[in-house]
Order: structure tokens, then C-alpha cells, then sequence
């Protein structure tokens, strides 16, 4: 792992299993990525628009992938302390 992808892991937050999790996703799907948009629906973690008449509103997308999911939010605790 650490000689697949040694800059993601030397992010903070990001351990082996989470920078694991991501690379696998990224790399079972390499023509769905084209921006980091795309990488965010992939991952379940895209907005979506769910507006109803005047009020405008987004939710989360529910497809997608939930390790790579569950991975994106581990790191985001991580990071958020």
C-alpha cells in the first residue's frame, strides 16, 4: 500500500485501509472518473436535487459505493478533530 500510493497516506487522517478502500474504488472504475465530481457520485457522497415546487434543496446521493463512502466520512472525522 505504502508503495502504491505513499502521498495519499501521508495525508492526515487517511490510514491504510481507508487510502486502501479508495484507490480500489478508483481503480475498478477508471472511465467513470473524470473530475471530482464524478469521483463524489461514485462514492455516494454527490449532492442531489430534491426540490419540490418553490423551495429549492439537495440531499445526499444513496448510490454509489458505501466502503468508499464510509471511508470518505472516517477520514472526514479524522480530519475534523
Amino acid at each position: 500500500m505504502a508503495q502504491a500510493a505513499p502521498e495519499l497516506i501521508s495525508l492526515p487522517g487517511i490510514g491504510t485501509h481507508n487510502a486502501a478502500t479508495l484507490l480500489i474504488v478508483a481503480g475498478d472504475n477508471p472511465r467513470r472518473l473524470e473530475s471530482e465530481a464524478s469521483f463524489a457520485s461514485l462514492c455516494g457522497v454527490s449532492p442531489i436535487e430534491a426540490s419540490s415546487g418553490k423551495v429549492v434543496r439537495h440531499r445526499l446521493n444513496r448510490g454509489g459505493n458505501w466502503e468508499a463512502n464510509r471511508a470518505l466520512y472516517m477520514v472526514c472525522l479524522a480530519r475534523m478533530r
